[in-house]
């Protein structure tokens, strides 16, 4: 695509007189340019791509898109935010792929990375070849790729999503952080279904207040768009036990379709039941009432799977095959993971890193403990602060031992970040263990037949982020180590 041809798309007065190359590629990392690429110089948190224009066009660039001069010896156009700008140029590059594509974006604070697994599994079950971008990892049919944001920058998001058309995928999912809305990651995205989960404390350093971090996430509702087209309505699918979906309903023109346990909403849960291996409930939909069955437990996961029928509802796949899809589900990776090496105490796994999810993933292993619960939970460093005290007082609440230790720490000192943790918890008992690794071998070291251990914070990850060093770690093979050496000792 000719450069003025690209240029064309962006109707925000900018004026370019001047060569007009052939365009190969749209990079925003000069490590990744080549000879014909259009390179985007965008401001991050720690660099800036104005700084490394120079390095594009040695690598290749014919042309450079910025919102600054800057010193090379190609075109330069100059914009007013480059990151906006990306948005449309890599839509218009990659020929508005979303266009071709079914998309559904989940937000909220907890429970998106379930949700749409959920969703994704339900639609292979509906024969549908789908598409997955969320905290895991990224999917385009069997095929799994590695991501670095829970929502990807929206050159990679256009990328992506033309790959997915050019491999016939029917329908794309993705996890919608705050982060990519606020900052307009998701800019260019044609959304057909928009669901919302819960919104409870989270990302307070980058929002700095609860009603901020409301609006970032009422953003994604917002943007579904205020045209009605018949032969592609828009969804909007919320949590009607959740106080923010009032303000998310008057965000959007699209249909709405709410579900929840509570209260009265278009598809509910009611007469549930919940065992350690399980749970069943009646799923109460506008065609009829079945009674539904599932490996996952706990009642936020009863709100995930809600959220995922209504989703799969309004994109036309059929009660019996989401109902043969739910009771297939036997997890998601990270999220109330076990870790079995024939040892007679539990051991699970859980992404749980906000004071709501730690919440209710400890009252959802009370329901069935039979014994002492143990839990492992720290807090990320360079993260909100507040929610340390509110970690530490619901550890020490719902477990029986509290056992606080390093998560992320980043640039902070653990040390200070477990200061901050035990200062909600005066007066109350508790174990600190600095180091990971340690702390996850004392619980099992310390654990008798029946305990349930929960390590807490991490999930899925399999990297632990120390100043600037991203060391392997993974709470999961951790365990499994800490096990086998206690077995091998007895």
């Amino acid at each position: 695509m000719k450069l003025q041809t690209l240029l064309s798309y962006l109707h925000d007065f900018t004026i370019y007189v001047g060569d007009n190359p052939t365009i190969t590629s749209i990079e925003m990392d000069s490590r990744q340019v080549k000879q014909g690429s259009l390179f985007i110089c965008v401001r991050g948190f720690t660099v800036d791509g104005h700084d490394f224009a120079k390095q594009a066009v040695e690598n290749g660039a014919v042309a450079v898109i910025a919102e600054r001069q800057v010193d090379v010896n190609v075109p330069v156009v100059i914009v007013r935010d480059s990151r906006r700008a990306m948005a449309v140029l890599a839509d218009a590059f990659y020929g508005q792929p979303t266009h071709r594509l079914h998309l559904i974006g989940v937000t909220g604070t907890n429970g998106k990375t379930t949700t749409t697994h959920i969703i994704e599994h339900i639609f292979r079950k509906a024969k549908k070849k789908t598409g997955l971008i969320g905290t895991v990892h990224m999917k385009i049919g069997d095929k799994t790729y590695n991501v670095q944001n829970t929502t990807p920058e929206s050159l990679i998001l256009q990328k992506t999503f033309k790959q997915m058309v050019d491999e016939n995928v029917d329908v794309a999912i993705m996890e919608v952080s705050s982060h990519a809305l606020h900052m307009g990651r998701v800019h260019g995205c044609d959304y057909d279904v928009a669901v919302f989960t819960n919104l409870t404390q989270d990302h307070l350093d980058y929002h700095r207040t609860m009603d901020e971090y409301r609006q970032a996430k009422g953003l994604l509702f917002a943007q579904l768009g205020n045209r009605f087209d018949h032969r592609r309505p828009k969804f909007a699918v919320l949590n009607q036990d959740d106080p923010a979906s009032e303000q998310y309903k008057h965000m959007t023109a699209a249909t709405l379709i709410t579900y929840g346990i509570e209260k009265e909403s278009d598809i509910m849960a009611k007469r549930i039941d919940m065992t350690p291996s399980g749970m069943a409930f009646d799923l109460v939909t506008p065609y009829e009432t079945v009674r539904v069955k599932t490996k996952l437990v706990g009642r936020f996961n009863v709100y995930n799977l809600l959220a995922a029928v209504a989703a799969c509802l309004v994109s036309d796949v059929s009660l019996s095959t989401i109902v043969e899809s739910i009771e297939e589900i036997s997890g998601v990776p990270g999220r109330l993971e076990t870790v079995d090496e024939g040892q007679d105490f539990a051991v699970i796994v859980d992404y749980a890193h906000t004071p709501d999810s730690l919440e209710n993933v400890l009252k959802t292993i009370r329901q069935f403990a039979q014994h002492r619960v143990y839990v492992i939970v720290g807090c990320g460093g360079d993260r909100d602060r507040t929610k340390r005290p509110l970690m530490a007082q619901i550890a020490t609440q719902y477990a029986d031992v509290a056992i606080f230790t390093s998560d992320n720490p980043r640039s902070e000192r653990p040390e200070d970040i477990l200061k901050d943790m035990e200062d909600g918890v005066k007066g109350a008992e508790y174990v600190t263990i600095v180091d990971r690794k340690e702390a996850i071998r004392y619980a099992v070291e310390q654990a008798k037949e029946g305990d349930i251990i929960l390590i807490a914070g991490k999930g899925h990850e399999t990297y632990q982020i120390i100043g600037d060093e991203v060391i392997e770690f993974d709470d999961r093979l951790v365990a499994r180590q800490a096990i086998k050496e206690r077995k091998a000792r007895c």
